[in-house]
């Protein structure tokens, strides 16, 4: 067995990525595992330092804030574990249908609510206070076209596999996801790294996604933009944490980066400060939260943003995208009446389920989640990056207590959901491979269709036991290849 001797598959605990629960290698590995059980661990030792190298040179980097006084940003280079996810060419195709179904329920549902006649909401599909309530909802967004109504032209669907083998919804990102880029620098980096298996594979291509959302950012520029619409990515600025992403996007789509400072309106029209002049912008793909966008209509004191923008927006002569006010599809209580939407809107049965989820303002459900508080999952509707959560079965007396306090004050504030027990996938540890909790986020972009770039980025809980597979609360990636087809040799 070499580096998989000790190896432990989970049994019935966790469904294993790789690995049956007799130890059998399922099918679309066994080219990558009999390679791997080939080399020796200065091998591993080698192509590790390959990898480290190809990072730092590429500066792929995340900031993690210390949360304190002065939070405080350290920047790190993101870890990529040395074994790939592999997905096979029909459980891609479910997951890209489910992806797919579920985006497009969710930019009619943002569409209706800001431009159209709220029916969702005026026929109770979706409870018209939990919308208003919603802490991404937003107001100044109604009467704000989108072409083709792509409001979520970049979207991440965050997907996890329970015991059973069944990819559920664990959440839907729909203002600013990150994490594509890591998603191209790890394929690159996997090419040099083990690149003998990976030409024995038949993986699709990934590197097509800058021209895709150049594409789509193309298509949803206002009409008045002509044939040749100029398209800009607005950054807050180098010491974001997802700054290495922003430039790396407008590197590969071949546009301009700007800031807040570059940008000027003038008669409801956006034009970019250059060399040469003032030139018209038609479309924005941001990466500013919704509040730091206008100081006109937001925070006054925002110098990330451009007075005027929204003018210009609502006035037709610029598209931003994402589309202001997505955030009310975030919150995670909104989350639990997707499937509905998707019945709703597309009269279809959804693909991808959620995870099984408890509305808190409800006071059957909170009597009952109170009760097995131990034993569930709690979610603030309005964090991200994996703060702020109880985990039941891993909290202590005092933190339970905590929660409970928490959740009688403020029932809506908080969703409860069943601990899914995420798949499993090797992941190497020192020079041998231990089982780490994963999911995966496939991106879809939004034009005149909808398309999801194959695979994703597979994000694995680097922490023995850990469930949160956040890169700020110390987790790391894996490259995510779908093949196209049966492996072309034996490794």
């Amino acid at each position: 067995m070499g580096l998989f001797a000790d190896y432990d598959v989970g049994g019935d605990r966790f469904f294993d990525e790789v690995f049956g629960t007799d130890g059998s290698t399922r099918e679309h590995y066994r080219v990558l595992v009999d390679r791997l059980r080939s080399l020796t661990p200065q091998d591993l030792d080698r192509r590790q330092a390959i990898r480290d190298r190809i990072f730092r040179t590429q500066g792929i980097t995340f900031t993690v804030y210390d949360g304190g006084e002065r939070d405080e940003g350290i920047e790190r280079t993101f870890p990529m574990d040395l074994l790939p996810r592999i997905i096979p060419a029909d459980e891609w195709t479910h997951i890209e249908a489910g992806v797919a179904q579920r985006v497009t329920a969710l930019n009619r549902f943002l569409e209706d609510l800001y431009m159209g006649e709220q029916a969702a909401v005026n026929d109770r599909v979706v409870p018209r206070w939990l919308v208003h309530t919603a802490d991404g909802f937003r107001r100044e967004a109604f009467g704000i076209p989108v072409p083709h109504a792509a409001r979520c032209l970049v979207s991440g669907v965050d997907l996890v596999r329970d015991v059973d083998g069944v990819y559920r919804v664990l959440e839907d990102n729909l203002r600013n996801p990150s994490g594509i880029s890591y998603v191209l620098e790890n394929r690159a980096a996997m090419t040099r790294v083990l690149p003998l298996v990976f030409s024995r594979q038949r993986v699709r291509p990934v590197d097509h996604y800058g021209p895709m959302l150049l594409r789509a950012l193309r298509e949803v520029a206002p009409p008045a933009a002509g044939e040749h619409p100029t398209a800009v990515v607005l950054t807050p600025g180098i010491y974001n944490s997802a700054y290495f992403e922003h430039a790396f996007l407008a590197r590969q789509m071949g546009i301009e980066l700007v800031e807040g400072r570059d940008l000027v309106v003038d008669e409801h029209v956006v034009y970019m400060r250059t060399t040469r002049g003032l030139e018209r912008v038609d479309v924005i793909y941001r990466r500013i939260d919704d509040d730091f966008l206008d100081p006109v209509v937001f925070r006054p004191d925002s110098a990330l943003g451009v007075p005027g923008l929204l003018s210009a927006a609502r006035a037709g002569n610029v598209t931003i995208a994402n589309a202001l006010g997505n955030g009310v599809a975030d919150d995670k209580a909104v989350y639990a009446f997707v499937p509905d939407l998707i019945r709703y809107y597309l009269g279809e049965d959804p693909v991808l389920p959620n995870v099984d989820t408890y509305l808190l303002w409800e006071a059957d459900q909170r009597a009952a989640v109170l009760d097995r508080l131990d034993e569930l999952v709690v979610k603030p509707v309005a964090a991200s990056g994996g703060y702020g959560m109880l985990i039941g079965p891993h909290a202590d007396d005092e933190e339970l207590a905590r929660f409970r306090t928490r959740i009688e004050a403020d029932p809506r504030a908080y969703i409860a959901q069943e601990v899914v027990s995420l798949s499993r996938h090797p992941t190497l540890v020192d020079h041998s491979f231990e089982g780490r909790h994963v999911d995966l986020r496939p991106f879809a972009i939004s034009g005149e269709s909808v398309e999801v770039i194959p695979g994703g980025l597979t994000r694995v809980a680097l922490r023995r036991g850990s469930l949160v597979v956040n890169s700020s609360q110390g987790g790391g990636s894996k490259d995510t290849w779908v093949l196209d087809g049966h492996a072309t040799g034996d490794g």
